[in-house]
């Protein structure tokens, strides 16, 4: 085992000291490569009082110079951006240029960070009654925290504390525990932006540092990307404990294939959104819809083709189609769920399982798995699997394929694949799901726009970067004034002020 130690960084510095750490794999190799260190209710209050240190000041800072600092870390991340991604892909698995699209991602929302004073601007109206100006501004609310998955260790947090900060807010973040590197790395390159020592603070942990970062009342408002039981808790004991939360959980994204389709063009979409990233993808398309036999058949036909033709290995060579999964467990899960398939009365069409790589044969390699004939009621229908599982649902028509998606608890992601204009803006208009694709697997909003599904995928009303994580690192607060003309002495008034 290296005798590597990841620490936390609070208030500028690398902090490794503490009694509770816990081992980091390859997952290519299933070796131990690091120790992270998980933080105890001294790190804890040291992050928390480093935050509340700063935030006066970094408050008080103009828009333009916090969003100049966005700005440099930009170019720093684009220069670093090898290293990053090899990190990421040290500690996850996905492939190198997998994990270059997972970065570039996250850059375009430090960019639209850079945007601070634009998106602060506020509005103004003059002479809402007589010599009485009107305005309303938004100030940041103090110290915020995020809580972020392993499976994208750059970019979901990229969704959250650039804006944050850009705010006038600090922040406290609980990266996945995983692979916590990249994550630390991008924290220090923002130090060397200019971000002053505070603002951002990392911390590394578990339950018992979500629990410290839920239930302090310093901490303002919570992000938090996972499970939908995960979110929940966090939903609802931030809500009790007086904090603002936004908290995105799990999905089971459908895609519906019709029968006037492009086969080819859809089964393309629809290996990347399977099998990219291993499926370790909350916006991966994990089952499959065909209205008709016809086309269930020919997509299919297809899957197994592509499939046939896949690279599974590690993720540091970029001739490879999919990687490992995260972890041992993981792989345990993913592997167990196909035999419940199978248990279940699916067919496998593929087995990825026992699948061997050369040279890595401790890695945790599971290869492509596709189902036919998956129905509502089975285990693989209903539960996020998060792995390269793909069902494939045969249906009669598009409104019975719609009436599946509309009855699942999940509501993130979605997609339709069709020539037809009438049932492509039928299908977007009524569906109840939060993001919705025609003829596009992974309908990831940009950085400029918000994410978030509808349902059980999302407890909050707000969604994550873009507009949205303006209003939700911020509080509106609307101003009236007037200056009454001197040497001019009004009476008092008792009825309700009116401009009439």
């Amino acid at each position: 085992m290296s005798s590597t130690i990841v620490g936390h960084l609070i208030h500028g510095e690398i902090v490794t000291t503490g009694k509770r750490s816990q081992a980091v794999y390859n997952p290519a190799t299933g070796e131990a490569t690091k120790q992270v260190m998980l933080a105890d209710q001294s790190t804890m209050e040291a992050a928390l009082t480093s935050a509340q240190a700063a935030f006066p000041s970094w408050r008080n800072t103009p828009a333009l110079k916090r969003a100049q600092v966005m700005s440099r870390l930009k170019v720093l991340l684009e220069q670093n951006a090898d290293k990053i991604c090899r990190l990421i892909t040290d500690e996850h698995g996905k492939v190198l240029n997998d994990a270059q699209g997972e970065l570039q991602r996250g850059i375009e929302n430090v960019e639209y960070a850079s945007y601070a004073p634009e998106l602060l601007k506020g509005e103004h109206s003059k002479n809402v009654g007589p010599s009485i100006d009107s305005w309303s501004e938004f100030q940041p609310i103090g110290i915020t925290a995020g809580i972020t998955p392993f499976n994208f260790p750059a970019m979901v947090p990229l969704w959250m504390w650039p804006m944050a900060v850009a705010c006038g807010n600090c922040f406290i973040l609980k990266p996945s525990e995983r692979d916590p590197s990249s994550t630390l790395l991008i924290a220090q390159l923002a130090l060397e932006a200019g971000l002053p020592k505070g603002v951002l603070n990392v911390v590394n942990g578990d339950k018992e540092a979500v629990d410290a970062l839920l239930t302090d009342p310093r901490v303002a408002a919570i992000s938090f990307v996972g499970s939908t039981p995960i979110a929940e808790y966090i939903y609802s004991t931030g809500c009790a404990n007086g904090k603002r939360v936004q908290a995105l959980g799990g999905a089971k994204n459908h895609s519906i294939v019709m029968p006037d389709a492009d086969i080819g063009n859809a089964v393309s979409a629809l290996m990347g959104a399977a099998y990219g990233s291993c499926g370790e993808r909350c916006m991966a398309i994990p089952l499959v819809v065909a209205v008709g036999d016809a086309t269930a058949d020919a997509l299919i036909a297809g899957l197994k083709t592509e499939i046939a033709k896949m690279k599974v290995g590690p993720g540091t060579d970029v001739s490879n189609d999919m990687g490992p999964l995260v972890t041992k467990p993981h792989f345990d899960k993913v592997s167990e769920y196909v035999a419940i398939g199978v248990a279940e009365g699916a067919d496998l069409i593929v087995d990825g399982r026992g699948i061997k790589v050369a040279g890595h044969e401790q890695g945790y390699f599971l290869g492509a798995c596709l189902f036919d004939n998956v129905k509502p009621g089975m285990r693989i229908y209903q539960e996020e699997i998060f792995g390269p599982v793909l069902g494939v649902v045969r249906v009669a028509t598009l409104q019975d394929a719609m009436d599946l998606i509309n009855a699942h608890e999940y509501g993130n992601g979605t997609c339709i694949f069709t020539r037809d204009g009438e049932a492509a803006r039928y299908f977007s208009d009524h569906i109840q799901v939060g993001m919705v694709g025609i003829n596009v697997a992974l309908p990831v909003p940009v950085a400029y726009h918000s994410f978030g599904g509808w349902k059980r995928s999302l407890f909050g009303d707000l969604h994550a970067y873009g507009p949205d994580a303006v209003r939700f690192y911020t509080k509106r607060k609307t101003i009236t004034q007037r200056w009454p003309s001197a040497g001019v002495r009004e009476g008092a008034t008792f009825s309700f002020p009116t401009n009439k």
